[in-house]
């Protein structure tokens, strides 16, 4: 059985979410924040795109590709084009929105197939009206994480995010980061400065997850909120290693800048954060990657993402060499995700 933590659906007809907008805000003056780095191959696969319509707004063409050809019994839907309203200048056009894609994503997607669980998207500019979106709609069926963007211009850890996390943790749900919005509308971008290139961004992606999530460790927000679960999605692996071993180091002799930390910083990340595989890094010797998922602890930490439909999107067939053990393909492709989104069982798919 397999898991699939992040899918990106849209919808055929564009209408779908802006027709859910207030009046005020379906005229066509507010558009998605754009940045200077494309991708000179696009974003999506072509054969992914059906006769009409962007790839991933027709169900049955996802379900024949991803759930179908390769057993997957649920996917997390993480949307598509959407969390640039994190990012957005007009922060209550953003909060408009962010209500708007969520009443379409259960009003269409969660009613067609009862293999697809949602994310409620929130703009985390506004965190009071941020949790009041969580719950709201937080407690529907098979919504099952909170996601906002990972570009940002102050770090998650910062106490002005905590109303999310309070929300969060009422509702019993993750909360989840996914790329995209690095350097685009009021986002900060990298720490050296803007890149040239979208090789040279895509590759800097890491940058963020590892400042969020020291950011989070650091300020307390997992002492404080003891219950909450985070999901680092679509950030990488390579870099944890690092992260864990050198905030363990600077713990035991800065200890006293962070009184509130009781343990070590790893333990914590340990416990409370997930990743998911896609994109993972692939070093040329097949033991250095076996390595790489016992340093991360891949056993509790890690979870299965094809990230369908992007150029860059993983087959489960293809993800793993041949020598990982039955027991840790099971925990990474099903049972982790079982465990951290607390699925239950579901009936057969509808046809």
């Amino acid at each position: 059985m397999i898991i699939d933590c992040d899918v990106h659906q849209t919808w055929a007809n564009g209408n779908e979410i802006t027709k859910r907008l207030p009046a005020y805000f379906r005229q066509g003056f507010y558009s998605m924040p754009s940045g200077n780095w494309q991708s000179p191959i696009g974003v999506n696969r072509k054969d992914a795109k059906p006769d009409l319509g962007e790839a991933g707004s027709d169900p049955n063409l996802l379900r024949a590709q991803l759930l179908d050809r390769f057993g997957i019994s649920k996917v997390v839907l993480t949307g598509s084009g959407i969390l640039g309203l994190g990012v957005h200048a007009n922060v209550d056009y953003a909060n408009a929105l962010a209500r708007a894609y969520n009443d379409a994503l259960i009003e269409t997607w969660m009613t067609w197939d009862q293999r697809f669980f949602g994310s409620v998207i929130i703009n985390p500019q506004d965190p009071r009206a941020a949790a009041a979106e969580i719950r709201r709609v937080g407690g529907q069926d098979r919504i099952v994480q909170i996601l906002m963007c990972s570009g940002t211009r102050t770090p998650y850890g910062q106490r002005q995010y905590w109303p999310i996390y309070e929300a969060a943790c009422e509702l019993g749900l993750p909360v989840a980061v996914h790329p995209g919005t690095e350097g685009r509308g009021i986002a900060n971008g990298f720490i050296a400065g803007p890149p040239s290139t979208y090789f040279e961004w895509h590759s800097n992606l890491p940058q963020n997850y590892m400042g969020h999530i020291v950011s989070l460790v650091c300020e307390g927000v997992f002492e404080q909120f003891p219950s909450l679960k985070f999901v680092a999605i679509e950030g990488g692996l390579a870099w944890i290693p690092g992260v864990l071993w050198r905030l363990d180091k600077n713990w035991k002799a800065l200890r006293a800048t962070t009184p509130w930390l009781k343990r070590l910083p790893s333990e914590t990340i340990v416990e409370h954060i997930r990743f998911t595989t896609q994109p993972i890094e692939e070093p040329a010797l097949p033991r250095h990657f076996l390595g790489l998922l016992e340093m991360i602890h891949a056993e509790k930490t890690l979870m299965f993402s094809s990230d369908y439909p992007h150029w860059d999107n993983d087959s489960p067939e293809h993800l793993f060499p041949a020598s990982i053990s039955a027991e840790l393909r099971e925990r990474i492709f099903f049972r982790n995700a079982e465990e951290w989104y607390r699925f239950t069982p579901i009936p057969a798919a509808q046809p």
